[in-house]
């Protein structure tokens, strides 16, 4: 069962997700029925989004709600997208080359602060803070679902806004970031960590997710060849202070942590990332709270060793067991308490 399809409706720079409540409910039978369900509808209007208003309108042709051949073409490959997102795609034997070449798309089911009255920590990153939908259905988890337990949310809404595959820089231009800015409001807090996919290619056909290396202000003009556009692109420590600046505008307490470690050993340690080194460099900068997970991390993998630290990966080196998640979530929650003042203390348990 498939939800419904987008049309071009837009509305402050966002399309329509969705003709009324039709989706839910398709999804509400397709549980109760124990069917597969597949959600196309924020798998097209994340595309679209990505595109632009002005490019979709030429998808459709006729009126808002028709697609061109172009269009049409486009939605068959998002829905094929959403079948290779199944942990089982019931299709997949069937698929020609061109439909097993289309890269799975989860449905993530983002949340939301459940009370909006009270203060909100929004977590956002990538694949280890927030892996797949965040429920572990891959044997992977990231750090940004046990920690929710080790907050009292009867005082603080805890919100993992992670998205997995994404750098700092497309969490940005892909539009993630820009949602997170209409819930943000003052006494809120953001909790971010980047750099596993920030050191790809700035314009591979693939995944156009690079970053250019370091905190400097040097920039590299590119044509994108996901998102069709001419685009600027920064260096890493650029898009950490648009999060810290942007979140500071809207009243809200920014935190820097470092990425956390990949399960790389040479001579008895831990590699440590450069990465881990420029978050840290941008924190003190901006003067902002950091939580150096790389080293916090790294010590503690050391400390266990090889033997005790393999069960708590669910891959070969980089996403963590349920196991692993909660050691890193611990690790964030003692970097927090090691500050010398600690933005969220009192909402801890």
């Amino acid at each position: 069962m498939l939800s419904l399809t987008v049309r071009n409706i837009w509305a402050n720079g966002r399309v329509e997700r969705g003709s009324g409540s039709f989706g839910k409910w398709s999804a509400e039978v397709a549980e109760a029925a124990g069917v597969q369900f597949l959600d196309v509808t924020d798998a097209i209007a994340d595309r679209y989004e990505i595109i632009g208003e002005e490019k979709v309108r030429t998808l459709f042709p006729e009126d808002h709600t028709h697609t061109s051949p172009e269009g049409a073409d486009l939605n068959a490959s998002l829905v094929v997208a959403c079948l290779n997102g199944l942990n089982r795609n019931p299709l997949a034997a069937f698929l020609s080359a061109k439909g097993k070449s289309l890269q799975g798309w989860i449905a993530l089911h983002l949340p939301e602060p459940s009370n909006p009255k009270l203060p909100t920590l929004f977590l956002i990153g990538d694949s280890t803070v927030r892996n797949g939908s965040g429920d572990g259905s891959n044997g992977q988890w990231g750090w940004g679902e046990p920690i929710v337990d080790r907050f009292d949310t009867a005082k603080l809404n805890v919100v993992n806004r992670a998205v997995g595959g994404l750098s700092s820089r497309t969490y940005l231009t892909l539009g993630h970031w820009d949602r997170v800015l209409a819930m943000l409001k003052p006494g809120d807090f953001v909790m971010m960590q980047f750099g596993h996919n920030d050191n790809g290619p700035l314009d591979d056909p693939a995944r156009a997710r690079g970053t250019i290396r370091g905190t400097g202000e040097e920039t590299r003009e590119i044509d994108n060849p996901l998102t069709q556009r001419h685009e600027v692109v920064h260096s890493y420590g650029w898009y950490l202070r648009k999060f810290i600046a942007d979140a500071r505008a809207k009243g809200a307490t920014p935190i820097v942590c470092s990425p956390i470690p990949r399960k790389t050993w040479k001579d008895g340690k831990i590699a440590r990332d450069p990465y881990g080194q420029w978050a840290a460099e941008v924190a003190a900068a901006e003067r902002v709270a950091l939580v150096d997970l790389n080293e916090i991390i790294a010590r503690r993998y050391e400390e266990l060793g090889p033997e005790k630290v393999e069960p708590l990966f669910g891959d070969e080196h980089t996403h963590t067991s349920r196991a692993g998640a909660e050691l890193n979530a611990d690790s964030v929650i003692a970097g927090l308490k090691g500050l010398e003042r600690n933005p969220v203390a009192v909402y801890l348990k």
